[in-house]
């Protein structure tokens, strides 16, 4: 079966053709971030037109990389939800549209479903159940994943998710957007010890994430430093870091002790920050494989939707001709 994958939930174009029996075929993004970065921020109107422009060439563009015509596609994915309302109907239209004139099925994806099976694109992908992390700009969750479909939610984000919180911080002190790359490559320079923030709701149970407070105390912590510098700046940056990859550390220690699983998934974009995936590679060293997408797979693209979609697909799964959106879309429900 070969996929067309359609991702427009925020502010990245991606498209993507997989094959069942031959893999991914070809997968093209086109990123917003210039758009966007003078605003400090997405633009939801912004980014739902540039949508529009962006997203047929882009498919033409990997039907011509994988040699593959419309009328041999055996069926479209594309993310349903969650996002940006605008950007989120811009691919589910435009999908929906192209299965009804090919006569082929189409199928809605949950966005954070696709994060979740963007390892299973790599050659040693991990075998059920895991443990994953899913920690991106608007998530922060730890998810039980028996098998694909059936999932059980074990902790979030009661506030700002992980990836705003990078982006939130780096915005206060002044830094460029999007803040996640920007802190963490700041935070390179920074000097361990010289600040230490809390690690937030670590000293209780439960899975739950909160880094709302972080931020504040960033910002706090930069009003009171002496010397109002660069290096002040990557001081907090490493120490930023450093607290929010120790909670979630600390967080996926406790499920997988509570949960029993010994592999764990780390998926969305912030599971591209080297910190981040030095601590939890020591996992190995007590028994847990730990699996990531390629660098290139952990931000919001095309070929995890593909994939996702195809595996829907072959249960049988498709949407009706009264197709929608859903901004909010808890993963858990369906």
């Amino acid at each position: 079966m070969r996929v067309l994958g359609i991702e427009t939930s925020c502010d990245e174009t991606g498209v993507a053709i997989y094959d069942t029996e031959q893999g991914l075929l070809a997968d093209a993004l086109y990123s917003q971030i210039d758009l966007h970065r003078v605003y400090g921020g997405v633009v939801p109107e912004l980014a739902s037109r540039d949508h529009i422009r962006k997203l047929t060439p882009l498919i033409q563009q990997v039907l011509d990389a994988s040699n593959t015509t419309k009328q041999q596609l055996d069926g479209i994915a594309y993310t349903e939800g969650p996002g940006l309302i605008g950007a989120l109907l811009v691919g589910v239209a435009t999908g929906r549209a192209l299965a009804w004139t090919l006569g082929i099925p189409a199928v809605g994806v949950h966005h954070m479903e696709g994060h979740l099976l963007a390892p299973m694109l790599e050659d040693n992908p991990p075998q059920f159940p895991f443990l994953a992390l899913l920690v991106s700009g608007g998530h922060t969750q730890l998810i039980a994943v028996e098998s694909i479909g059936h999932y059980q939610l074990l902790g979030e984000s009661i506030d700002d998710a992980a990836g705003e919180a990078f982006d939130k911080t780096a915005k206060m002190l002044g830094l460029d957007y999007p803040g996640g790359p920007v802190i963490s490559k700041l935070a390179q320079q920074g000097r361990p010890d010289i600040y230490r923030f809390p690690r937030p709701m670590t000293n209780r149970p439960g899975l739950d994430f909160s880094f709302s407070g972080l931020k504040t105390f960033a910002l706090n912590t930069w009003q009171k430093a002496e010397f109002k510098n660069e290096q002040s700046k990557a001081d907090i940056a490493r120490a930023f870091q450093d607290a929010v990859v120790d909670t979630l550390l600390i967080k996926c220690k406790r499920a997988l002790k509570q949960s029993g699983l010994k592999r764990l998934v780390v998926a969305g974009g912030v599971s591209a920050n080297a910190a981040l995936r030095t601590e939890l590679n020591r996992l190995n060293q007590q028994g847990i494989e730990v699996f990531y997408p390629r660098l290139e797979f952990c931000t919001d693209n095309g070929a995890m939707i593909a994939y996702a979609g195809a595996i829907h697909l072959q249960r049988g799964q498709q949407q009706s001709l009264s197709f929608g959106a859903r901004p909010r879309w808890p993963l858990a429900s369906d």
